[in-house]
């Protein structure tokens, strides 16, 4: 009861402007994926309202007569923050708060709030926290009532003045100095373990998303690892990489990365590149969508801008991701029977249900065949006892044919790039054992 009791009561206002360019979304869905956000950092939303409106207004972006109409409603619910499921200026910002006399935070302002309560390693927190200065900086003039809700306070945030302002500004900006030198060494170490991985080398899979698309639960299905998974918007911040084996015997890492959301603040882009360069560094990137959500063209469509736009991946996108159409288990029978032959006729679809498995195996399958794609096909001639080389083509590659006879094994065995090479200058991992005659590859 006690948590209740501290849990803010919020009220959750999306503005629809009427005319000009949108994203294909309902106006309805856009305002409960914001009430979904303000869930997600334990807000207990009271009331929630669609304000259809022309275009932005200088003063409050919304209408003077829907400020007005808010006031009673605010009263009446004992409201103590407004949610704006927008962007809105300092200025904006600050008569808002002196229309409504309670605190106001825009979509920026919530989802690096969410992404603050969620950040769990360090990159992830030092990520938060650059985020979170470079809006503070950008609030830094003639808006000073906000500053208060900010959390994780450096002992900078002054009283009103010019003086005060200047020296938060300069203060602020040694700090963002500071930080983006600390990232650039997890940058560093993150490149060397990546380079690492390549040694060993292991195929990475990152699986992308919109957010609580269900990439963790299906993350957590095919590992079998305990990430958290919940039916909540930012469930998974931080990337969780866990090994995993594939029907045909080869060893993947498969990387879990934070969720994309629509109107992504810019400053979390700029602040989380280092954790979404993971899936540049992936050899397979699987694109995990919720095909019962209403709005899942949109999101995809979110999605692959980010890839496209933020990360360059124009090429894989355009050549088609792995699509994993998630959640088919709250489809009704003809909706994920019609998916099911869609996903039969396009080797890019998967339809799966990660929280009953259906359709994973086919995943991994699907997966295998792509890893595939880039392997070199050998023939390899070896001694029959030579038993070692023979286990480890085994291990480290899918073994096409094989022919036996008194004192020699001809195999056709078909391997990553990086273990066709190793295997041709005798630089094997497992076995020191020579590594018997290369002939010829065949592609």
């Amino acid at each position: 009861m006690d948590s209740k009791q501290k849990r803010s009561r919020a009220v959750v206002i999306h503005p629809a402007l009427k005319r000009g360019p949108g994203d294909g979304r309902l106006p309805e869905a856009r305002l409960e994926e914001a009430i979904g956000l303000a869930h997600a950092i334990d807000l207990d939303v009271v009331h929630g309202e669609v304000v259809p409106m022309p275009k932005p207004k200088p003063a409050t972006y919304i209408g003077s007569g829907a400020v007005e109409r808010m006031v009673p409603i605010l009263e009446n619910t004992e409201a103590e923050l407004v949610v704006m499921d927008c962007h809105v200026t300092p200025i904006q910002q600050r008569n808002l708060e002196k229309a409504w006399n309670v605190k106001v935070i825009d979509r920026t302002g919530l989802i690096l709030e969410i992404f603050g309560a969620r950040a769990r390693t360090r990159e992830g927190m030092l990520q938060v926290e650059l985020a979170h200065l470079n809006y503070q900086r950008s609030r830094l003039v003639r808006s000073w009532t906000h500053l208060e809700r900010q959390r994780g306070g450096f002992g900078f945030m002054g009283g009103p003045g010019e003086s005060q302002i200047e020296i938060d500004r300069r203060l602020i900006g040694d700090r963002i100095t500071r930080l983006r030198k600390e990232l650039e060494e997890v940058k560093r170490t993150r490149h060397l373990h990546r380079q690492a991985r390549k040694r060993v080398p292991y195929p990475i899979v990152a699986l992308v998303g919109y957010t609580n698309a269900g990439k963790s639960t299906l993350f957590n299905r095919v590992t079998s690892a305990e990430v958290l998974a919940q039916d909540q918007l930012f469930a998974t911040l931080d990337p969780t990489m866990r090994s995993l084996q594939l029907p045909s015997g080869r060893m993947i890492i498969l990387s879990d990365t934070v969720g994309f959301v629509s109107h992504l603040p810019h400053e979390l882009v700029a602040a989380f590149h280092a954790t979404l360069e993971e899936v540049l560094e992936a050899d397979v990137v699987v694109h995990v969508r919720d095909v019962a959500h209403p709005d899942t063209l949109a999101q995809k469509a979110d999605v692959e801008k980010v890839l496209k736009v933020e990360l360059g991946l124009e090429t894989e996108v355009e050549a088609g991701l792995i699509e994993a159409l998630n959640k088919i288990d709250l489809l009704d029978d003809d909706n994920r029977a019609a998916l099911q032959m869609e996903a039969a006729r396009d080797d890019r679809l998967v339809a799966l249900s990660a929280v009953t498995g259906q359709g994973t195996d086919t995943l991994l399958a699907l997966i295998d065949e792509r890893l595939s794609h880039s392997r070199i096909t050998l023939e390899i001639t070896l001694p029959i006892s030579d038993g070692a080389t023979i286990a480890w083509l085994y291990r480290k590659g899918e073994v096409l044919s094989r022919q036996d006879d008194d004192e020699a094994v001809t195999m056709l065995v078909r391997l990553d790039p990086a273990d066709a090479g190793r295997f041709q200058q005798g630089q094997q991992e497992d076995s020191d054992s020579e590594a018997g005659r290369y002939r010829r590859p065949r592609h």
